[in-house]
């Protein structure tokens, strides 16, 4: 039987609403009928994995469907990637110490390059200032104060709570390196040059700072007060005026010196 020009363009359009065309699969832009099941187990997937769920997967089969499965499970493949990976790095860089780590993602493209970028900066950015803070601390610790925290980055000023950081750690630098050499004046001044009545001036300092300060002072003090007072008395028996005895409330070797001259004076 002949085949008119119109049962042939009746066959085509009932092939294509089938989803074939001789046995082909569908040019794209055509139809594609889906089943409820298909669409159903799409639909659970995706709210599971908007969730937060983890293992998300949709069985991968042939046709249009299988391919809108496979580009769901590397999607989901890659999201689970990004997690584990930000959980590597909350443990070796936040309990293991290890700055050096950074974010990997294999594959990665776009708006995912964009994320584990962004995390590497924001590693960088907080990892800075604390191996910034260990530098100046391991100075310190060698007996080098004239290390300073840089309260800028590649030119940008630091802000917010790492600029307090460095501001307070540079004060705290500032303070020590006053009270060292004031405590070193002092005790070039009485010990080495002989010149007493020397004090410690430390602005403010508050604190162990201030009790340190006050202590080296009642020290230079005492120190003061005692050595002029046996020098007092000593000048005094040497000019042949042995009235005088040393009174200055004094402990240990200084008293046993004390006890001595008053009872040569005698």
């Amino acid at each position: 039987m002949a085949v008119t020009p119109d049962s042939q363009t009746r066959r085509r359009r009932s092939a294509r609403s089938a989803g074939t065309t001789n046995g082909r699969k569908p040019k794209i832009g055509g139809t594609v009928e889906v089943s409820k099941q298909d669409l159903k187990a799409l639909v659970d997937a995706l709210r599971h994995a908007r969730d937060g769920e983890t293992n998300v997967r949709l069985s991968e089969k042939s046709g249009a469907m299988g391919d809108v499965a496979k580009a769901f499970n590397q999607l989901t493949e890659r999201r689970e990637g990004l997690t584990r990976e930000l959980g590597r790095l909350s443990k070796v860089i936040g309990r293991e110490g290890r700055m050096t780590e950074r974010a990997h993602l294999r594959g990665a493209k776009g708006s995912w390059a964009e994320s584990v970028e962004s995390v590497n900066t924001m590693i960088e950015d907080l990892v800075r200032p604390t191996v910034e803070v260990a530098r100046v601390l391991d100075a310190v610790a060698d007996g080098d104060l004239s290390q300073k925290m840089s309260l800028t980055i590649e030119g940008r000023p630091v802000r917010g709570e790492f600029r307090r950081i460095g501001t307070t750690v540079n004060a705290m630098l500032d303070q020590l390196s006053s009270f060292a050499a004031e405590v070193t004046r002092v005790a070039r001044e009485v010990g080495t040059e002989g010149v007493l009545g020397g004090q410690a001036r430390v602005r403010g300092v508050s604190g162990i700072w201030r009790e340190l300060t006050d202590n080296v002072n009642f020290m230079a003090n005492n120190l003061t007060t005692q050595v002029r007072n046996i020098a007092d008395v000593t000048t005094a028996v040497a000019n042949g005026d042995l009235s005088k005895k040393i009174t200055v409330d004094v402990k240990g070797e200084v008293r046993e010196l004390k006890n001595t001259i008053n009872t040569m004076v005698d």
